[in-house]
């Protein structure tokens, strides 16, 4: 299957095809596009900065009003809900297509093969990924990740759980199912998609150091590769979350607890 194909009005040429590549652009520049240009300002940062990268850190779910919990977690909610806003952007784009988010394959059509699909891929990807987050670390790579440093109050693990699920929508709808269709609409070749794709997940995880770059882009590779096959980034969706609830909540419940987890 391949969902990125060129469809409907968006497959002719002319001012169609002008109109589509100003819309891709202004969503990225609006999402993960953005984020991939912070990621770079602050990995310049990172490495200009005296000692070595695995000695700085970088928090992804921080306190935004450290001794006031009601107001971090307002703060909280109102960043999940913000971010989700590009994801709202993309489904008003394929509904005027006459496409819809159905075309891509994030709907309620298959929970059961979705969850059953995500929750192999993450299990295939997350204890990889966590090896190669260790090694690229003591390797000097890579920042040390600091999941979360939420105050330990009643919202904390509800609270990284929807940041995990936003990142998971907010990602796979974008860079993947999105951009795909956009891509293949505008005449990309499926490679030069892929690698498109995989550039600009990692890219927007440069943040966190080489080791984050890299790891995400082939991450990116095998999603692309998967999304292709099933049609869908429903498990792609369920993969994403999964992944990030393990990392997020396990944090949470063992940093300082083991010895070969990196804290700040």
């Amino acid at each position: 299957m391949r969902p990125e194909a060129p469809s409907g009005p968006a497959s002719g040429a002319g001012p169609d095809r002008r109109v589509l590549r100003s819309e891709t652009l202004i969503v990225l520049a609006l999402s993960l596009g953005a984020s991939a240009v912070s990621a770079l300002i602050s990995f310049v940062g990172a490495a200009t900065r005296p000692g070595g990268l695995k000695h700085q850190a970088a928090t992804l779910n921080a306190s935004h009003a450290p001794g006031r919990p009601w107001l971090d977690l307002a703060w909280q909610l109102f960043g999940i809900a913000t971010a989700l806003v590009p994801v709202l952007l993309v489904a008003h784009l394929l509904t005027r297509e006459g496409a819809g988010l159905r075309s891509i394959g994030f709907d309620r059509t298959r929970p059961g093969t979705d969850l059953a699909r995500g929750a192999a891929v993450a299990a295939a990807i997350g204890g990889s990924g966590l090896l190669f987050y260790l090694a690229v670390r003591a390797a000097g790579f890579n920042l040390t990740v600091v999941p979360e440093n939420l105050p330990d109050v009643w919202w904390r693990i509800p609270v990284l759980i929807a940041s995990a699920a936003q990142n998971a929508v907010l990602e796979e709808v974008v860079v993947v199912g999105y951009l795909l269709r956009r891509l293949g609409q505008l005449g990309w070749t499926p490679a030069a998609a892929l690698v498109a794709s995989a550039a600009l997940r990692g890219s927007y995880h440069l943040y966190q150091g080489i080791g984050g770059l890299v790891g995400n882009a082939v991450m990116g590779v095998v999603f692309v590769l998967l999304y292709r096959r099933w049609g869908r980034v429903g498990p792609l969706v369920a993969a994403h979350a999964l992944i990030d609830i393990v990392a997020f909540v396990g944090y949470a419940l063992l940093a300082g607890r083991v010895g070969w987890l990196p804290t700040a």
